[in-house]
């Protein structure tokens, strides 16, 4: 088995990360001291080389995220560990996101809030609702999960919206949820789904201040569109 100690000090990423920082090492380098290990005929930085050219058209990190648990093991030289390895990096990155963020967040603009989910939704295969939950001064006071694995946004529930809202002393929330498509642009259903909230939240007392779907590094927001009247 070929490990990255075969390369020359010049190309190992470890000597490289030492001497330089890990801010100069290339995505496949990074990748690289993640796998530790390469496999037969192919170093680690090879690997890394590989898994990356599979990831679509950019070769980025990113597309790893976009590839199954069963998909990153049917690549040559990966196997269960790796892929395993691999998936624990990709949440190990969005949870890193979503602390940094929500311990300075308020949402005072649709991108605000499309910024914070944006990098957990956005290469996601099925459709997920989340609650994001906000005080008088927008500030976030966490999210719930309202559903996943549908795309039918009509199967919102107002109830267990205001239920779990009140109980977490939110006055104000919003909708967020992804198109696995990458289109953000907004369904009949989803302006729909909306309207009933918004009308719902304005009998219990609790404003719904916008929905936003998110896409593929984009969004739409229904109150920027002037799709619903949340007013």
């Amino acid at each position: 088995m070929f490990q990255t100690k075969n390369l020359p000090d010049s190309l190992r990423p470890y000597e490289k990360c030492e001497a330089m920082g890990a801010q100069a090492l290339s995505e496949a380098e990074l990748l690289a001291v993640i796998l530790r290990t390469g496999t037969a005929g192919q170093n680690s930085l090879e690997l890394a080389i590989h898994i990356l050219e599979q990831c679509g058209e950019n070769g980025s990190i990113a597309g790893i995220d976009a590839l199954s648990l069963e998909e990153l093991r049917d690549i040559k030289g990966v196997g269960r560990v790796k892929a395993l390895q691999l998936k624990c990096l990709m949440e190990f990155s969005r949870r890193l996101w979503r602390v940094e963020r929500v311990q300075r967040k308020k949402f005072l603009c649709p991108k605000d809030c499309a910024d914070y989910y944006m990098e957990e939704l956005r290469h996601l295969k099925t459709e997920v609702i989340y609650v994001p939950l906000l005080d008088t001064k927008c500030s976030f006071l966490g999210d719930f999960k309202l559903s996943e694995g549908t795309a039918n946004t009509s199967l919102i529930s107002a109830r267990e919206i205001f239920t779990r809202a009140v109980k977490k002393g939110a006055v104000k929330i919003m909708l967020v949820h992804n198109h696995p498509s990458g289109d953000p642009t907004p369904s009949k259903e989803d302006i729909e789904a909306t309207e009933r909230v918004m009308v719902a939240g304005k009998i219990m007392d609790l404003a719904l201040v916008d929905s936003i779907i998110i896409g593929d590094g984009v969004y739409v927001s229904l109150r920027e569109k002037e799709l619903v009247n949340f007013d």
